[in-house]
Order: structure tokens, then sequence, then C-alpha cells
């Protein structure tokens, strides 16, 4: 079934502070038209700066995901984004009076009401949604964070939290129907910190919009009550006096859900996740999440979105097991017979690794000269085979193919380990090591059956095409 693209019926506002830089500022949410994405604008600076919510324009990610253009900043925009993407709406115009949203009670509930109460318009063009179709992973061994995301026609999200701290315990979550669920599951959980970060936090210049009014504090330390009144002259901005609750939180504060700091985290990587530019369909599976983690895995998907729209571009009609066929590679490739060593591309990870098959016949034309009666595949062959996979490699979708070249500026440490032969597949697989400018360097190994063959490591260039003059 088709479904459409929405936006709001109408404009709506929040006034409020924000939680890091204590600014107040005035939210709007405005329609927006198809394919117009999220874009934040700030109207109190000249101009009106528009930044799009976008994984490209995350330029710090300390306690909060902040985008910018330019000298324009808009901070902790992951609730904000949260609800959007919670209530399932593509495009919408969000304009801010000041640099920060409202922190409101420290949740998405405000955001999430007031873009319900505005209603929902569908509009004409259909929805684009990122399809995963492939495992992809993020793993940081030293702060042992992982978020996956596999194959499901759907959208869910579970996500698991382990402080070691017995106010907190290890929690878990999962939200299995946006349309159910977000509104009175998630959108409410609040944002939390621990009591022995509130000083440091503050004394970083963050939090200066916090209160014990807008935030969870677990105790994690024991303070005095002359420190807690010291305390609350940081984050009480309210006048409320400071207290060690008898439930491990601050002033004794309930929690709305049983597991409300897990929910949060769900929340806070739902927010990041709409940097994407558009729905996801998979299971969402989060170890331990935050706002760096978030971000790198933001960009591992970001990546299968570019990949999947130059497999849309080349690839035209769809093959099991195959992300570039031999149709498609004589689009991208300006060589052409005999010199088109490569037949299909079985693996493509953007700026990453590439997996290319050439099936060696005896009807190659080199097997008559190299050598009659004894035929074996030159070995300058199998680099041509290697710097043509590397070739499609170096295709992100910032250039246009159509007017540039790859040329070979040097190999190095090749090494031929055994021959290939008449009725051999040759597989091989390149890794990308660095990207200046236009200059590459990959590596590159084929193999035969699971042996080693070959192996190199080749530098390109991308020039532009000389276009004949008449």
């Amino acid at each position: 079934m088709l479904i459409y693209q929405r936006t709001i019926k109408k404009e709506v506002s929040i006034f409020g502070t924000g939680l890091h830089t204590g600014q107040e500022c005035m939210i709007t949410f405005k329609p927006a038209p198809e394919n117009y994405g999220y874009r934040f604008v700030r109207t109190d600076l000249s101009n009106s700066p528009e930044i799009p919510a976008d994984i490209d324009h995350v330029v710090d990610i300390h306690r909060g995901t902040t985008i910018g253009v330019g000298e324009a900043r808009v901070h902790t925009t992951e609730h904000v984004l949260a609800s959007l993407y919670g209530l399932q709406i593509d495009n919408c115009r969000i304009e801010l009076t000041g640099p920060e949203p409202p922190v409101c009670d420290g949740s998405a509930k405000m955001f999430a009401d007031a873009l319900s109460a505005a209603g929902f318009e569908n509009q004409s063009a259909p929805k684009n949604y990122l399809v995963i179709d492939e495992t992809v992973h993020f793993h940081n061994a030293e702060k042992q964070i992982d978020i996956v995301a596999l194959p499901l026609d759907d959208f869910r999200i579970t996500v698991m939290i382990d402080y070691n701290n017995p106010a907190l315990g290890s929690q878990h979550t999962g939200l299995f129907n946006l349309e159910e669920e977000f509104v009175k599951d998630y959108a409410p959980a609040r944002t939390f910190c621990f009591l022995s970060e509130v000083a440091d936090l503050a004394n970083q210049g963050l939090i200066k919009g916090g209160d014990v009014e807008n935030a969870i504090v677990i105790i994690d330390k024991h303070l005095s009550q002359a420190e807690l009144d010291d305390l609350s002259h940081k984050i009480s901005k309210s006048g409320v006096k400071l207290e060690l609750g008898e439930n491990g939180i601050l002033n004794g504060k309930a929690l709305r859900f049983k597991n409300e700091p897990a929910r949060h985290k769900l929340l806070d990587l739902m927010g990041d996740l709409a940097l994407i530019g558009m729905p996801i369909k998979a299971q969402i599976l989060a170890a331990r999440p935050g706002h760096a983690a978030n971000v790198e895995f933001v960009k591992k998907l970001r990546k299968l979105v570019e990949r999947n729209k130059l497999a849309r571009k080349f690839q035209h009609e769809k093959k099991a097991g195959v992300v570039f066929d031999s149709n498609a590679i004589q689009r991208i490739l300006p060589h052409r017979y005999p010199f088109i060593l490569i037949d299909k591309i079985t693996e493509f990870k953007l700026d990453e690794k590439i997996v290319a098959i050439k099936n060696v016949t005896i009807n190659e034309p080199f097997f008559q000269g190299h050598f009659p009666g004894n035929p074996v595949m030159p070995g300058v062959l199998i680099l041509e085979a290697m710097a043509q996979s590397g070739g499609i490699l170096l295709l992100n979708g910032n250039e246009n193919i159509d007017e540039k070249l790859v040329f070979f500026m040097g190999i190095d440490k090749a090494r031929f380990r055994k021959p290939v032969l008449p009725g051999d597949t040759l597989v091989i697989e390149s890794h990308l090591k660095s990207r200046r400018r236009n200059v590459c360097q990959f590596t590159s190994q084929a193999f035969v059956r699971g042996d080693l063959v070959c192996e190199a490591e080749l530098m390109a260039t991308i020039v532009d095409k000389k276009v004949p003059q008449s």
C-alpha cells in the first residue's frame, strides 16, 4: 500500500527556556511542502538562516545534538525531532527566536501534544523510506555500546541501558507501534542525569536552564544539606529546596514510568535517527546508546541511503545478491570490450568496501597468446580488474560520473600467489584506505575458491573528462 507524506494543518507555537543555553525561545512549527523535510530557521538572526535537520549539519554532540550552518546553531534538537518522527510528520518548518528549543518538562510531551493539536495533512508525494536490507552495526568496545539495524518491513526499536546504579539499575524498553505507543508511552519520558554530574555540567556552562522541575536527577553520591543548598543556586531556578529523596531521586520525584530513563534514551535515539532525513523500515536494537554513538550510527545508515541512490541510478533492474550487474557497470565505467574485466558487484559499502566478481572463461581473448596450450590470466589484467572495482568504489554520489575519469597513479606491494585459469571465478575485495580531495588509496585482494591469488595497494585520482572540441 502506497503511504503518502504528511505535514501539519496549521502553525503552532510553544514558549520556554532552553535547557543548556538558558535563553528564552519561541518555537513555531509550520506546515511545509512535499520533500521539504525538517528545517530549523533562526528568525532572531540576520537573514533568518535555515538549517536542515540532517546528519551533514551536526556540529556538536556534547549532552545533546546540535546542528548548524555557518555561525548559526540550534542546540538540543533531539526532542523536537523525536516528536516529528514519532508522529510520522515528514515535512515541517521549525522557526526559533533563540538558539535552543524550550526544555519544557524535560520530555517531548509538549511538542507532541502541540503538533497533534495542529492536526495532520496528507500530501500528494509518497513517503520515501530507508529500507534496511542488510545488517548495519555500530560498536564501541570501550563504552560497551552496540546499535544494530536489522531488516524488517516495519519500524521497531528496543533500548537497553545499564549504569551500575542502584536507583537506576539495568533497564530496557521497546516501541513496536508508533501510532499506538509514541504519544502516550514515550513522548512523556523526561531527560535524566546523575547528581555527581550536575555540578560539572553547570561548571561547563551547560544546563543553564536546568531545574529539578525539568529533569530527573538520580542520586549516585551522598551530599550534605549544605552542599545541596549550594547546588540549588545552579539547578533550582524555581527556588525549590533540594533534598535527597528516599527513592534514589533528587527531591523524591516520582517516575512517570518504572523504566522512564530507558524510555527517554529511546526518545533521544529516535530524534537522532530523524537526522537520516526519511523514515526507516528496520528493527533497531541499541545497548547503552548516547548522542555520540547515535550520530555515528546514523552516519552508517546515511551511507546506505547514498549507496541505494547510486544503485537506483545505475542498476535499473533489482537482482538478488547483485548491487551492479554488467549493464550497470557499463553505465559507470568507460571501458568496453575487450577491456571490461569485472562482471558484477555483489557488495558495496560507500567509502568503505566493494566486492566484484570476474568469471574467467576460455573465451577470454588474452588466452590466445597467454599462453597457447597453457592458458593463464595475465597478472597485469588481474590488477586491472582490481583497478576497475576500485573505480566503482570511488563513487560517492557527489560527482557526476559522466563528467569524470579515474586514472591510476601507483601500484604498491603487488604480489601474485597462484595462477588464475579458465573456469575460475575471481572474487575481488577492495577497501578504501584514504581519500584526500581527488586522490584515493585502496587495498585490493583477489580470491579463487577462497584462496588468495593476488593482492596490491593502489592509488588513483579523479579528473574531469575532456570533452572533444568540435
